[in-house]
C-alpha cells in the first residue's frame, strides 16, 4: 500500500470512527473504543506486510525504477521493544528476590551454624529427622553456589550488597528505586480508586477508574527491561538450585528434634534463637518475610504482564487489583527495615522515580 493511500485511509478511519461512536449510546462506547484501536493497528500492519521493499523503490533500484514519493510503500515499523524480554529470566529474578530476603533473614547462616553445632556435638540431637537431615546436608553439600556466588548474583540483578560485580557484567543499578516506585504507584492507584468511589457523581464516573494507569505501565516496563538485561548467565540456574535448597532447609528447621533442642515452637523460633545466640542478633524476620512474599508476587506480575498502552482501564483495574494489597504490604514492611526507615513518603518517592525535580530544602 502506498504512503498516499495509507494517509487517505487514516483520515477516512478517523471520520468513520467518529461516526460509528456517535451512533452508540455514551454508556456503550468504551468496549468498542479499544477494539477499534486494535483493528486500526492490524490494518496498518497488514497493509505494510503485503507490500514489497519500499526502500529499493525509494532509491530507484526496484523493478519500476525511480518512484514518486506518493507511490512509495508506507514504512510501517512493528513496535516490539517492550516484548523483547525473556520471561524465564524475569521469573528467575522473582525467585532470586525471594531468596535474597531470606538471605537477609540469615536463614543460610543459621543452617551453617546448625551444621557446625551438630558436627561439634554442641546440639542435643542424634537420631531424629533433623539429625538425619543435617547429616545428609553435611555429606552431600547439595548447594554448589556459595555465599560469594549468591552475593554477586544479588549485585547483578538488584544492585544489593557490596560484592564486586564481575568486569563487564551488567548491574541493574536502578532496580531498588524502580521497585519502590512501582510499589508506590500501585498503592497510589488504589488509593485514588477509593477516593473516586467517595466522590462519584458525574455521568459515567462510576464506570472508569479514578487512578492513573500510565505510571504503573511505565515503571513496570522499565523494571522488565532492566531485569531482562541484567539476569543472563547463571541467574536462572542459581535461583532454581538455591530455591530448592531453601525449601529443603526450611523444612529441616521445622524438624521436631531441632525445635526441641532449642525449646522452640516453630522453625522461625529456631531462626531467632540461633541468630541471637550465635549470629549477633535477629534480622527483621517479620518484615523480610512479608517483603519476600509480596515482592516475589509483584515481580511475577511484572514478568507476565505486557503493559500494553491501549489496554482497557476497566480490565487493567480488575487484573491489577490483587497486586494492590501486596504493594501496600511491601511498602509497610519496607518502612520498618533499616534501609527503609528513611522512606520519603509516597509522593516524593513517586516523583523521584519519574524524574520530577524535588523542591530545594529550606
Amino acid at each position: 500500500m502506498t504512503f498516499q493511500t495509507t494517509e487517505t485511509i487514516q483520515r477516512l478511519w478517523d471520520t468513520f470512527l467518529k461516526e460509528q461512536l456517535a451512533k452508540l449510546p455514551a454508556d456503550q462506547r468504551q468496549p468498542f473504543e479499544s477494539q477499534f484501536e486494535e483493528r486500526f493497528g492490524e490494518l496498518l500492519k497488514g497493509a505494510a506486510n503485503g507490500a514489497g521493499d519500499g526502500f529499493l523503490d525509494l532509491i530507484g533500484f526496484g523493478p519500476k525504477g525511480p518512484v514518486e514519493f506518493e507511490n512509495i510503500t508506507y514504512p510501517y515499523v512493528q513496535p516490539d521493544f517492550d516484548d523483547s524480554v525473556v520471561p524465564s529470566q524475569l521469573h528467575a529474578a522473582a525467585e532470586l528476590y525471594y531468596i535474597y530476603q531470606h538471605e537477609r533473614m540469615k536463614i543460610f547462616e543459621v543452617v551453617d551454624t546448625l551444621l557446625r553445632l551438630f558436627r561439634l556435638g554442641k546440639m542435643r540431637i542424634q537420631r531424629g529427622p533433623g539429625a538425619r537431615g543435617l547429616y545428609l546436608l553435611e555429606k552431600w553439600k547439595p548447594l554448589r553456589y556459595t555465599r560469594a556466588d549468591r552475593m554477586v548474583a544479588y549485585r547483578r540483578a538488584f544492585n544489593y550488597g557490596t560484592a564486586q560485580a564481575p568486569a563487564g557484567a551488567v548491574v541493574n543499578r536502578n532496580y531498588h528505586r524502580q521497585l519502590v516506585g512501582f510499589m508506590v504507584a500501585l498503592g497510589q492507584y488504589f488509593r485514588d480508586l477509593l477516593i473516586g468511589e467517595v466522590i462519584r457523581g458525574g455521568h459515567l464516573i462510576d464506570q472508569r477508574p479514578f487512578g492513573s494507569v500510565g505510571t504503573i505501565q511505565r515503571i513496570g516496563l522499565d523494571l522488565r527491561y532492566a531485569l531482562d538485561r541484567s539476569t543472563y548467565g547463571n541467574i536462572f540456574a542459581l535461583a532454581m538450585e538455591t530455591g530448592h535448597y531453601l525449601k529443603s532447609v526450611l523444612t529441616l528447621l521445622d524438624s521436631p528434634d531441632i525445635k526441641k533442642a532449642f525449646d522452640a515452637n516453630t522453625k522461625w523460633d529456631v531462626v531467632e534463637i540461633v541468630s541471637n545466640r550465635y549470629l549477633g542478633g535477629v534480622a527483621e524476620p517479620s518484615q523480610r518475610a512479608k517483603m519476600a512474599e509480596s515482592g516475589r508476587r509483584v515481580m511475577q506480575f511484572i514478568a507476565d504482564n505486557d503493559f500494553k498502552t491501549a489496554t482497557d482501564p476497566i480490565l487493567f483495574q480488575s487484573v491489577v487489583r490483587p497486586m494492590g494489597a501486596h504493594a501496600e504490604a511491601w511498602v509497610a514492611a519496607y518502612r520498618m527495615t533499616p534501609e527503609g526507615r528513611g522512606f520519603p513518603g509516597v509522593t516524593p518517592a513517586l516523583q523521584s522515580v519519574l524524574g520530577v525535580p524535588q523542591p530545594a530544602a529550606a
